[in-house]
């Protein structure tokens, strides 16, 4: 466990930053979800692969698990089915992105709720004990990793179709004059 407490100013800006992340992150999902086709959303890229929908419910899955009661039961429900995540039984695309929704909305919720004082509380996750500011950067690691996989997955199956989420390749000075503009 560390050391040396964050100030009050710090630790606002953890929990500001972490929230701008999240937002940023659903963004980039979604901005590639949309330009899913129904038959890619389900689609896996070979055998080894989980397909976007799959993603999207093990995601969800995880980020309700995590953050329900977040500061009072360990973030392993014992009602999670995890195995079960990672098996496509939405019936269709709007179920899909309903669960899709809770996990995004219980997240929001609950990082609304934390203040400075809880950033050093301790909480568990699978029993193993958690400063609340590392459980915090362990989930944004676990939601960058998979949205980097929708984001890819997404963009494979769109092939020509895509429209870059980002900063298009090869348009890196435009868009830095464009940030440049803004200030």
């Amino acid at each position: 466990m560390p050391e040396k407490l964050a100030t009050s100013k710090e630790s606002a800006s953890v929990i500001i930053a972490t929230i701008e992340i999240f937002r940023s992150q659903r963004k980039l999902a979604d901005g590639a979800i949309e330009q899913t086709s129904d038959e890619n959303l389900r689609k896996s890229l070979d055998e080894n692969t989980n397909s976007i929908a799959v993603i999207m419910k093990h995601l969800a899955g995880n980020l309700l698990s995590r953050w329900t009661d977040f500061l009072t039961t360990d973030g392993e429900k014992p009602n999670r089915d995890r195995d079960n995540e990672f098996v496509d039984d939405f019936p269709d695309r709007a179920a899909a992105i309903a669960f899709w929704d809770r996990g995004w909305a219980k997240v929001f919720e609950e990082l609304g709720k934390l203040s400075d004082a809880d950033l050093f509380k301790t909480i568990t996750i699978r029993g193993e004990p958690h400063h609340v500011i590392d459980a915090i950067m362990r989930q944004v690691a676990h939601v960058g990793y998979h949205v980097g996989q929708i984001v890819q997955i997404a963009r494979i199956l769109a092939g020509d179709e895509w429209t870059v989420l980002t900063v298009p390749r090869g348009g890196s000075k435009q868009f830095n004059e464009k940030m440049l503009e803004k200030k």
